[in-house]
């Protein structure tokens, strides 16, 4: 027992690996249409705090954050057009720290599958997500924020080299390939 909880002996034991967040972060920035002005403000009034860190952010609030905080937003696609897939790509490559994505929840979004998955990606990676005001205030605030600092993750080895029902077996014959290589065997 740990904690006040049963461990199931049959289960292994998951190990962890750190990843490395330098004290100039990665961060990046999204917002619905709903909440750009919001994420903005926000921005502007912590100017100063993210100034000295890489800041990635989608389509038009890039721009709108470029113009208002005067400094480089690295800008990449639109959320609707692969810009959450691209962000949720950079934290798996560990390219970026953290993400700030003031979302709406009152809105339906054509892309709210790309939405979720982008979560997920933040989630799997064990970085850390504001999904609104103060939860964002909280992060940017954090003495943690211009240190470096070993976030952990799961040792995904584990994972990738698991056994898979059924992989083990010869794949099947597929007609007319598998005639066309025996053919070629016997005359090369």
């Amino acid at each position: 027992m740990i904690g006040g909880v049963f461990l199931d002996e049959k289960l292994p034991m998951m190990t962890y690996k750190k990843i490395a967040m330098e004290p100039n972060k990665k961060i990046a920035l999204v917002a619905h249409d709903n909440k750009k002005r919001e994420l903005v403000e926000w921005a502007k009034f912590n100017r100063d705090l993210l100034a000295h860190h890489k800041v990635f952010a989608t389509g038009t609030t890039g721009l709108l954050l470029e113009r208002e905080l005067a400094f480089p937003i690295q800008k990449l696609q639109s959320g609707p057009l692969g810009g959450d897939q691209q962000i949720g790509a950079r934290i798996v490559d560990n390219e970026i720290d953290f993400l700030i994505f003031f979302w709406d929840p009152l809105e339906q979004q054509a892309h709210d599958p790309d939405v979720k998955a982008l979560l997920r990606m933040a989630v799997v990676w064990n970085i850390p997500i504001a999904c609104d005001r103060a939860s964002a205030d909280f992060i940017i605030s954090s003495p943690l924020m211009d240190k470096p600092y070993d976030r952990l993750i799961p040792d995904y080895d584990v994972y990738l080299k698991r056994k898979v029902p059924g992989v083990e077996t010869p794949p099947l014959p597929i007609p007319g390939v598998t005639e066309a290589v025996k053919g070629r065997r016997a005359t090369g």
